[in-house]
């Protein structure tokens, strides 16, 4: 099944997406799925068909910033969490999905469980992969120093951190060529660098995760948490006993499976996403 590869003007953002239609029948509500750092939606690539041949239209774009997305100046764009959401609810309007299932992965993709948090009459269930849920939840040292005045504006341009990046997050080996893929926009514009270092200087990360706490433990649709166990940055013990404490909520262990679940073992995360979309809510 053929992944399209889009561009879409919203306002003066240009937002990069892909997405996948399902042949046959088309009454399925559509999955938005949101990378973390410093990934995009290339980390998709091989569960946007798995979806579509369930009957479910899929969409996977790369966040303002990030891979092949416009990469505005920080006086343009303020890579703030507040900036991020405003930016997706247009980015959602634009295609008119006033309806969707939502699946977010790592840092940045935190961003996704705010924008349901803020706006659940749009989200029918919400799954979280190994992202940022509790105040515990801190970002990584191999995040953090991409984001320190004068070191991180060096660190940022180099394309080869996006190798160490997404290879420490679980200890697997991305294949070159869709190495070359993440790398692209780093070697095609110092932008991409720039937006990654506001994005750490901005993530309030504090705040961000205090606000996710509270509201996933007030969420009433379906919620789903699959955690790689092999994350070393959000260990799974802390997911899975959070995850405990909210009513309703499935939690699901990806054995074998690091910080970026997708990437490492997408077999794994199809199944869990599957079984959580195609499950009856429990009235």
């Amino acid at each position: 099944m053929t992944v399209g590869e889009h561009q879409l003007e919203v306002g003066n953002l240009r937002w990069f997406y892909r997405d996948v239609q399902p042949t046959g029948t088309r009454d399925r509500l559509p999955v938005v799925l949101l990378h973390g750092l410093p990934a995009q939606s290339y980390s998709w690539r091989n569960v946007l068909p798995a979806l579509a041949a369930q009957g479910f239209p899929a969409i996977a774009p790369d966040w303002i910033g990030y891979g092949f997305s416009a990469q505005p100046d920080r006086r343009d764009f303020a890579y703030t969490p507040d900036a991020f959401i405003e930016a997706l609810g247009h980015f959602l309007a634009a295609l008119e999905i006033s309806r969707c299932s939502l699946v977010v992965q790592g840092f940045l993709g935190s961003v996704g469980v705010q924008y349901a948090l803020r706006h659940p009459e749009q989200i029918d269930r919400l799954a979280i992969l190994n992202a940022p849920v509790t105040t515990a939840a801190k970002l990584p040292w191999k995040m953090q120093q991409l984001g320190i005045p004068l070191v991180g504006d060096m660190m940022t341009q180099d394309p080869l951190l996006v190798d160490r990046t997404l290879e420490g997050g679980g200890g697997y080996r991305v294949e070159d060529a869709d190495l070359d893929v993440y790398r692209r926009p780093f070697l095609k514009s110092s932008d991409a660098g720039r937006a990654l270092l506001a994005t750490i200087q901005n993530l309030q990360l504090k705040q961000t995760t205090a606000e996710i706490e509270a509201g996933l433990h007030q969420w009433t649709n379906p919620l789903l948490l699959a955690w790689g166990d092999r994350d070393p940055w959000l260990p799974i013990d802390v997911a899975e006993l959070f995850a405990r404490a909210l009513n309703g909520a499935e939690f699901v262990k990806l054995e074998e499976v690091g910080h970026y679940p997708q990437e490492d073992w997408h077999e794994k995360v199809n199944e869990a996403l599957l079984l959580f979309l195609r499950r009856q809510a429990v009235l």
